[in-house]
């Protein structure tokens, strides 16, 4: 292995500490902006667009997935030392799937056999955004806005909490799965798109990092009686208005605040948190779902779609150089994160259609870019080389797998909500560089497509502090027709 570069190691922490700061800038201007005006919300003064799905899933495969051992399996090469790199593309050998002619990658039989329920994009193209880090990449993705920013993004589960409210007013309507903010590292850069942005409080994330835990987030502290709790939130609410923190937060955002505490006194007042308790589950459908956290994060998604929830993001976690974030020994690594996501995502799709759910829920799976065996970002880039198995020839297992990043294309499969059924959009070249050769969709038409099923228009605009802001940049995202059924 070689020496770690220590110029590349400062450059990198140069971007990083840069990135951060900038985003800190913004966090302050939101807690002190003003209430965010709708100024447009449909396409034209006249029309309104009709949602497709009333509630969504985004299963966020941390840390970048890898098209080529997923979705979009090309020539297998299977180990072998002093194999040149040059000559893997897929680790993985492909399997055939629900739909004729469709191939997915091995170690996704499950999900092979769901395919005729979905649609699946091998199309998606990401910018390089200049250093290729996870946080920047993952911040575009979920907010569609390129960070920094000088106004603090709302993710995209606050734009469709605040233009959809919620499903049901006890359950919060914008839920975040299996990612812990706190005590990993990037957790800072993890929060600045975690966030509801100028929306405020009331349409941020119900963040439960551990899914087999949540039933004790919903209840009060052990032993504290419903009037001693009643007390306790009072006094709380008289805290919070009279903070030192207040006379530099907008009224909208203290309101904004307190509205969210009230909309948890009320979760924890109510039967329907039982929603959120894992143990009330059949054991045997537990066990299917039992494969991780995120496995469990599924299964406690759907549990809450079916009480109502409106957007739950479940995510494989993201911890650098951990999961899908495979600097070095990729094959392993992928071969693992797809025994923990494969059953419990077909289960997932087959329990909504079972009960009902799945026309009206939109199921996406996505991940911040790709990956491949050589190339960082895309032919050309001059992106700095991330990966921990420089080698030009295999010569351990460590070796083999994709460990580079790769925007030049990425795959998302989508389900139920409005998209067609056994659909394939889009393609890329068989050899490399695999970049997309057909169709491309880029990131602010993908968010075009998913905002239109939910019946968001692309050019829905607020205005913040005077100057507009909208949910696809300047409003001119395209839905992508050719998927909606």
């Amino acid at each position: 292995m070689p020496e770690h570069d220590d110029s590349q190691a400062a450059t990198k922490g140069r971007s990083r500490r840069e990135f951060l700061k900038a985003l800190s800038a913004a966090s302050v201007a939101a807690w002190m902006t003003g209430e965010p005006r709708l100024v447009q919300a449909s396409a034209n003064a006249d029309s309104e667009i009709a949602p497709k799905a009333d509630s969504c899933i985004l299963l966020w495969m941390a840390g970048g997935m890898a098209a080529a051992e997923t979705f979009d399996p090309k020539r297998y090469q299977p180990f072998e030392v002093g194999l040149p790199v040059e000559k893997v593309i897929s680790t993985f050998p492909s399997i055939p799937t629900a739909v004729d002619g469709l191939r997915i990658s091995k170690g996704l039989e499950h999900t092979a056999k769901i395919m005729d329920r979905g649609t699946l994009l091998r199309s998606v193209v990401l910018p390089d955004l200049g250093d290729i880090l996870h946080s920047r990449h993952q911040y575009h993705w979920h907010t569609g806005y390129v960070p920094p920013q000088t106004v603090a993004a709302p993710h995209l589960g606050a734009w469709i909490a605040r233009m959809r409210g919620p499903n049901n007013p006890v359950i919060p309507p914008f839920i975040n799965i299996g990612q812990r903010l706190e005590g990993i590292g990037e957790s800072e850069e993890l929060k600045a798109f975690t966030t509801a942005g100028f929306f405020g409080t009331e349409y941020g994330p119900f963040n439960l990092p551990y899914p087999e835990d949540a039933a004790v987030a919903v209840r009060p502290p052990k032993g504290m009686t419903a009037g001693r709790f009643q007390n306790r939130y009072a006094q709380f609410k008289r805290l919070v208005e009279a903070s030192p923190q207040a006379e530099y937060a907008s009224d909208y955002q203290q309101e904004s605040m307190l509205r969210s505490y009230e909309s948890a006194y009320r979760l924890l007042n109510s039967d329907q948190k039982q929603a959120f308790d894992l143990d009330e589950e059949d054991r045997r459908n537990f066990e299917v779902y039992n494969t991780s956290r995120f496995g469990r994060g599924c299964l406690l998604a759907r549990r809450l779609v079916e009480s109502g929830a409106r957007f739950i993001e479940v995510t494989t976690e993201y911890v650098p150089f951990l999961h899908w974030d495979t600097h070095e020994n990729g094959h392993a690594t992928a071969e693992r994160m797809k025994q923990e996501i494969d059953r419990p995502l077909a289960q997932l799709v087959i329990d909504l259609e079972n009960r009902g759910l799945l026309d009206r829920t939109l199921v996406i799976v996505a991940s911040e870019f790709s990956r491949d065996m050589i190339i960082e970002g895309v032919p050309g880039s001059t992106a700095k080389d991330q990966s921990r198995a420089k080698t030009d020839v295999l010569q351990q297992p460590i070796h083999y797998g994709l460990h580079r990043h790769f925007t030049g294309a990425s795959s998302v499969l989508m389900f139920g909500g409005g998209v067609k059924r056994g659909y394939v959009h889009g393609e890329t070249a068989d050899e490399r560089p695999c970049v997309v050769t057909k169709a491309p969709v880029s990131l602010t038409d993908l968010h075009a497509t998913i905002m239109t099923l939910m019946g968001i228009s692309p050019k829905t605009q607020f205005e913040i502090e005077r100057r507009p802001f909208y949910v696809t940049v300047d409003g001119k995202g395209q839905a992508v027709s050719q998927v909606m059924a």
